[in-house]
C-alpha cells in the first residue's frame, strides 16, 4: 500500500477563507509547526500573485525544513504565449522550492466561457507548462481544477486534460472538487474511471511510472473529509487540505479530521505515530494565529469532541470509556470532559471534582448535595456546562476550599456620552491582596473593558504575568425576556493564555454585576492555576503568600 501523503494548503487556499489572513512571518511560523508535525508538502502561496507571498518565499529560502517539501503555487501558462515568457511561471522558478503546483482547467465550460479560449489550446497550455517545469528539475503537482464537475459535463475532455499533464511529466494528478458539490459515491466511480483511462492509454508505463492520484476537496456539501477518505480508499495517495478546514466559502477538507481517520480508523498512518498527540495543539496554534475562536464541535480536536453531559453517559464512561467514546482522546492530544448542568447526576460531579482537583465532603457538601445546589442555580439562569472555571470556584466555595487570591473592596464605573461622539468608559477599583490594598483607575472601550483594564492594572503590582491572559469571547443573554429591561442576564466570558482556554459565568438583573462576576472568576481561575504550578515547582515556599513571591521577583 502506498503511503498517504499530506499536502497542506492552509497558507494558500486556507487564506481565501473569510476573515483568514496571515503575515509572511506568521506563515513561516505555521510552516515550521507543520514541518515539525510531519506534513509532507506545505503550499506556501502564489508567488506571482501578491507581494506578501513573494516575501514569504524569500524568507523561506533561509529556513531549513526537516521533512516537508515547500510548494509554490501557480497556474498554467497564459493562452498564446510560451511558458518561458509567462511571468507567473517565472515567479515559480524564482521561488526556489523543490516542488511546484499548477492548476489547469478540466471543465470545458471554464475553457470556453470563462477563459475564452479553445479546447485544444487549453490542452497545450497544460502540457507545455508541466514540460517546462519538469525541464527545470522540479517536482510537479498538477491540480485538475473543477475536475469532477468537468467530468460530469464532458468526461472525454476532462480525461484529455489529465492525459496532457501526464504527457508533460506531472508527478501527481490531483483531482479537484473545486465547487464542493460532488458526493462520495461519485468520487469513487469517477476515480475508478480515471485509473482505467490512464491504464488504457498506456500512460502508467510510458516512461514516467509515478502518475499518482491526489484529491483536493471543498466542503460546500459538508463532505470534504468523506470525499478525501473515499478517494484514498479508491486509490489516491495524496490528500490536499487545511488545518481546521479553513478555506473559501465553506472551507477545505479539514486535516485535523483526515489525519486521525487515516491513522486510527483506516490503519493508513500518514505522519509519525508519536506526532498524532500534537494534533490539538497544532489546531489551536493555527486558530490563534488566524485570530479565530476554535470551533468547540470540531471532531477530534474540539473542546466538545469528548464532552459528556448526561448522568447515565458519565456513569458509563467512568467504568468503561469506550461505552460512549469512539477512541481515546489523548491519542490526538485532547481530553475527556464532563459537563455540569441540570441533567447532571452524582457521577458528573464526582468525575469533575477529580478532574479539577477538588475534594468533596468538606463543609458537609458531598456530590449529592452539590448536584441539588447546581440544579437550583441552573433554575436561576446559570449554565455550568459552558463555564467550567466558575464551576470549579463554586465547588471550592461549597467545600470550604476556595482561597481568593484577591478580594474586591469596591468599584465604580462611569459612562459618558457627549453629543455625537462615541461613549467613553472609566472604572475606578479598590482590591486587596494578602491584606495589602491597591486603588487604581482605567479607561476602556466600554464598561466591561474598563473593569478589565482596571483589574489588570490593580493586580499587576502583585501578579505581573497577567499579560499572557486575554479575553477571547464575551456573550450576554437575556434569561427571561418577559420582564423587559428588568430581566436577568447571563454573561459568559471565555479567556485564554498560551496553554489553555477556560470559561466563566455571571448572572444578575444588572449587566455590569453579571459581567463582574464572570470577569472576577476568570482572573481567580487563572491566578489559582499559576499558583498551583509554582507550588509544585517550589514546595518549600508553599507557606509564603503568593503576592510576596511575586514582589520578591520584581525586586
Amino acid at each position: 500500500m502506498d503511503e498517504v501523503l499530506l499536502y497542506d494548503t492552509t497558507l494558500r487556499d486556507g487564506t481565501q477563507g473569510e476573515n483568514i489572513t496571515f503575515s509572511a512571518d506568521e506563515k513561516i511560523k505555521i510552516a515550521l509547526r507543520l514541518d515539525d508535525f510531519g506534513i509532507h508538502y506545505i503550499e506556501g502561496g502564489w508567488p506571482g500573485s501578491n507581494p506578501k507571498d513573494m516575501q514569504f518565499f524569500d524568507l523561506a529560502k533561509r529556513v531549513e525544513f526537516r521533512q516537508a517539501r515547500l510548494v509554490a503555487f501557480g497556474s498554467t501558462r497564459k493562452p498564446g504565449i510560451q511558458p518561458e515568457e509567462d511571468s507567473n511561471l517565472k515567479a515559480l522558478i524564482t521561488s526556489k522550492t523543490p516542488t511546484v503546483a499548477v492548476f489547469g482547467k478540466s471543465w470545458d465550460l471554464h475553457v470556453q466561457k470563462v477563459m475564452n479560449t479553445n479546447l485544444e489550446e487549453n490542452l497545450a497550455m497544460i502540457r507545455d507548462t508541466v514540460t517546462f517545469l519538469k525541464n527545470n528539475d522540479l517536482e510537479v503537482v498538477y491540480d485538475a481544477e473543477h475536475f469532477f464537475d468537468g467530468y460530469k459535463h464532458n468526461a472525454d475532455y476532462a480525461l484529455k486534460t489529465l492525459h496532457a499533464a501526464v504527457e508533460g511529466g506531472a508527478d501527481f494528478l490531483v483531482l479537484c472538487d473545486t465547487n464542493g458539490g460532488t458526493l462520495p459515491f461519485e468520487i469513487d466511480s469517477i476515480i475508478k474511471d480515471v485509473q482505467k483511462s490512464i491504464d488504457e492509454k498506456g500512460m502508467a508505463a510510458s516512461g514516467h511510472p509515478q502518475h499518482r492520484l491526489g484529491i483536493h476537496a471543498h466542503n460546500d456539501c459538508g463532505l470534504a473529509v468523506a470525499n478525501s477518505i473515499t478517494a484514498v480508499q479508491t486509490g489516491a495517495v495524496m490528500i490536499h487540505g487545511t488545518i481546521n478546514g479553513y478555506g473559501e466559502r465553506c472551507g477545505n477538507a479539514d486535516l485535523t479530521s483526515v489525519i486521525p481517520i487515516l491513522g486510527l480508523k483506516m490503519k493508513r498512518p500518514s505522519i509519525p505515530e508519536q506526532n498524532l498527540e500534537k494534533l490539538k495543539s497544532l489546531s489551536r496554534y493555527v486558530s490563534e494565529t488566524a485570530n479565530q475562536v476554535p470551533l468547540n464541535t470540531r471532531p477530534f480536536v474540539g473542546k466538545s469532541a469528548f464532552a459528556h453531559k448526561g448522568g447515565i453517559h458519565v456513569s458509563a464512561i467512568m467504568k468503561v470509556p469506550r461505552a460512549y467514546e469512539h477512541m481515546e482522546p489523548a491519542l490526538v492530544g485532547n481530553q475527556r470532559r464532563v459537563l455540569i448542568s441540570d441533567l447532571s447526576g452524582k457521577s458528573n460531579v464526582e468525575f469533575k471534582a477529580r478532574e479539577l482537583g477538588v475534594e468533596l465532603g468538606g463543609n458537609g457538601y458531598d456530590s449529592k448535595k452539590i448536584v441539588t445546589e447546581i440544579k437550583q442555580l441552573e433554575q436561576q439562569g446559570y449554565q455550568f456546562d459552558v463555564a467550567e472555571g466558575s464551576f470549579k470556584i463554586l465547588m471550592e466555595k461549597f467545600t470550604d476550599q476556595f482561597e481568593p487570591l484577591f478580594r474586591l473592596e469596591s468599584f465604580r464605573v462611569t459612562i459618558e456620552k457627549d453629543k455625537d461622539r462615541p461613549c467613553s468608559s472609566q472604572a475606578t477599583m479598590k482590591i486587596s491582596v494578602g491584606g495589602k490594598q491597591e486603588i487604581t483607575a482605567a479607561e476602556g472601550y466600554g464598561p466591561v473593558s474598563a473593569l478589565d483594564n482596571a483589574l489588570r492594572k490593580a493586580l499587576d503590582r502583585f501578579f505581573p504575568d497577567l499579560d499572557t491572559m486575554r479575553l477571547v469571547d464575551f456573550k450576554v443573554r437575556v434569561i427571561d425576556g418577559g420582564r423587559g429591561t428588568a430581566a436577568k442576564v447571563r454573561v459568559f466570558i471565555e479567556s485564554r493564555d498560551q496553554d489553555q482556554i477556560w470559561s466563566t459565568i455571571g448572572v444578575s438583573e444588572d449587566i455590569i454585576e453579571a459581567s463582574w462576576q464572570a470577569l472576577a472568576d476568570s482572573f481567580q481561575f487563572k491566578l489559582a492555576n499559576e499558583k498551583q504550578i509554582r507550588d509544585r515547582k517550589n514546595p518549600a515556599q508553599e507557606e509564603l503568600p503568593i503576592f510576596n513571591k511575586r514582589l520578591s521577583k520584581m525586586e
